[in-house]
């Protein structure tokens, strides 16, 4: 893969920003053991009846969502390129009581794992992702391709994402990043998004108490929506839904958002709305 020592690199990114991250949730498995759910209202809707599904969680980070999704009755596989994330995750899921296997894998090796393990469909369901999750594939046709083989003929692929057209933007609403770029943006390294959305909700003048430097930078990649749509499309996939939402679920990306309740972020005061989140849901035909 032409890319893939810059895959490496973001491994290393992300172990370092999975700890401080998880710094921040508190007890996360008596959260479980108490009923509770991190999956917003969105999520909630697009992958609505769960019940005996498999369901592949890509690129799951620390398995917060693989376990809520699990909660609803699914048989969940996470996989996540960070070998701090799937370590927490594995004991999360042992200490809150809620079943999920969970893979290290860079997502296009899993792929290539299933593909070489044969047979003309997949064997999930869903196969779901969430959540400033585009910007490390360095190849979106493979990834596209991927999910379509991830999925039983009849299986759907859900999914919440930032949208891009904000994604331009620095956290200063300045224009920084080019929407259309085919090469690699080299950054300082994941940073501590948890943590900064987190003081913001509790007092917006106040900085960051823990300050979080990453020692190990990151490569991000830049999708547009068109082309978003146009790989899954010509995955073989049937573009059932896509919605477009004026704020972020979770983080606090930029200046001065208003914090609208229920970890739901809108624009600034005053400002234009512009698309802040998408989703989309795409069907494997069940014959092609």
């Amino acid at each position: 893969m032409e890319y893939k020592h810059l895959h490496e690199a973001n491994r290393l990114s992300w172990n370092a920003a999975t700890r401080a991250h998880n710094r921040h949730k508190g007890d996360q498995a008596a959260f479980f053991r108490a009923g509770g759910s991190p999956l917003f209202p969105e999520e909630l809707a697009l992958l609505g009846d769960l019940q005996g599904q498999a369901v592949l969680h890509l690129q799951c980070n620390a398995g917060q969502d693989s376990l809520g999704i699990a909660r609803l009755g699914a048989r969940v596989t996470g996989v996540d390129i960070s070998d701090e994330a799937i370590t927490f995750a594995r004991a999360l899921s042992d200490a809150s009581g809620i079943a999920a296997e969970f893979v290290r894998s860079d997502v296009y090796d899993y792929f290539d794992g299933l593909a070489a393990a044969g047979g003309q469909g997949g064997s999930f369901d869903t196969v779901f992702s969430s959540y400033g999750t585009l910007c490390w594939l360095s190849d979106l046709a493979r990834w596209a391709r991927g999910v379509a083989a991830a999925l039983r003929p009849g299986g759907r692929f859900v999914f919440v994402e930032f949208h891009p057209a904000a994604l331009v933007f620095d956290p200063q609403w300045q224009p920084r990043y080019d929407y259309f770029n085919d090469a690699p943006v080299h950054e300082a390294g994941v940073g501590d998004y948890v943590g900064e959305t987190q003081n913001a909700r509790e007092d917006p003048q106040a900085s960051a108490s823990e300050a979080f430097t990453n020692p190990h930078p990151s490569h991000e990649f830049a999708w547009g929506l068109g082309r978003v749509v146009a790989a899954l499309l010509a995955a073989g996939l049937r573009l059932e839904a896509l919605e477009e939402y004026p704020y972020m679920n979770g983080w606090c990306a930029f200046e001065g958002m208003q914090d609208l309740g229920g970890r739901r972020w809108g624009m600034p005061p005053g400002m234009a709305r512009m698309p802040l989140m998408y989703s989309l849901v795409a069907r494997r035909p069940e014959s092609a």
